[in-house]
């Protein structure tokens, strides 16, 4: 058993932190909203704490799953934050999707501290958080990985190191810029099937054990077809993901002409009141074109 802090209780973050708890750990939560970290602690009889100083103070594994850079060093730096509460020899282990920038200042603010530091995004969803199946793309000091590894088991199927600090990030990178060109090119296919008077389900049934296959496709056409949007990853958060990979593409001389056109296309989507329709909403946004 260890001793955890867990920061940052929203769809993904609140489960995690239950699974935690689960396998054994000792949890002390930290959320902005104090009612859900209440709620938390009375659903899994562990603790809440005011600030993240005071969640990480005697923690062995600090785990933040919180909304974006400047949320993350909220949560880290300053006189309330994590690092402040730290141990030496303490891991703080970064479950947000932030940018690789953000995630080597934050490691260097650690190492100075005498903590190590992980980035640690997770892909999944809040079915993978729920279930504890997710995957988690690591980077950071070998030595750390493998002693938060065992940790990170308790919400993760599949858990790998890629490489130094950073590592991770970019890997979540390679992730959301593959789902947008997936979730457009399943757009197109089922706004065409439509136009061509197909039954989209029926379609589906046949092509999906073949090489159009994927899991959007299995999961997720269904809703799209219903003109339902409400059961995954939020427009807004993806766009904020998607333009971390095109600002990094512009420092790694990555050319990603099919991504910086779905981010648009995402953008039409907000403007249609869908920020918080999940990312298979491109669907309507082609009907909406009609």
């Amino acid at each position: 058993m260890a001793k955890c802090a867990f920061l940052g209780l929203g769809v993904m973050g609140y489960p995690m932190a239950g699974h935690l708890v689960a396998a054994g750990h000792e949890v002390t939560v930290f959320n902005r909203t104090t009612a859900k970290a209440e709620a938390w602690a009375k659903e899994h009889d562990g603790k809440w704490a005011s600030t993240p100083r005071e969640a990480a103070l005697g923690a062995e594994f600090v785990m933040a799953c919180v909304g974006n850079d400047d949320d993350l060093r909220a949560v880290v730096t300053g006189a309330n934050g994590a690092l402040a509460g730290m141990s030496d020899g303490a891991i703080f282990v970064d479950h947000t999707t932030v940018s690789a920038k953000v995630t080597r200042e934050l490691y260097a603010e650690a190492k100075n501290a005498g903590v190590s530091f992980v980035d640690a995004p997770v892909s999944g969803g809040q079915a993978g958080a729920e279930n504890g199946i997710l995957s988690i793309m690591c980077g950071g000091d070998e030595v750390a990985y493998d002693a938060a590894e065992p940790i990170m088991q308790a919400y993760g199927r599949t858990v790998k190191r890629l490489g130094e600090t950073g590592a991770g990030q970019l890997t979540k990178m390679v992730n959301q810029i593959c789902i947008a060109g997936l979730v457009q090119g399943l757009s197109e296919g089922l706004h065409f099937a439509e136009k061509a008077g197909l039954d989209i389900r029926e379609v589906i049934d046949v092509i999906q054990g073949g090489a159009a296959g994927s899991w959007q496709m299995v999961n997720r056409h269904e809703t799209m077809a219903d003109d339902h949007f409400e059961h995954g990853f939020a427009v807004d958060w993806m766009r904020k993901d998607l333009g971390i990979c095109l600002s990094t593409a512009d420092e790694n001389g990555a050319s990603l002409p099919v991504t910086a056109l779905v981010d648009q296309f995402y953008k039409d989507v907000q403007k249609m009141g869908g920020g918080r329709w999940d990312t298979s909403s491109l669907f309507k946004r082609l009907r909406n074109l009609d």
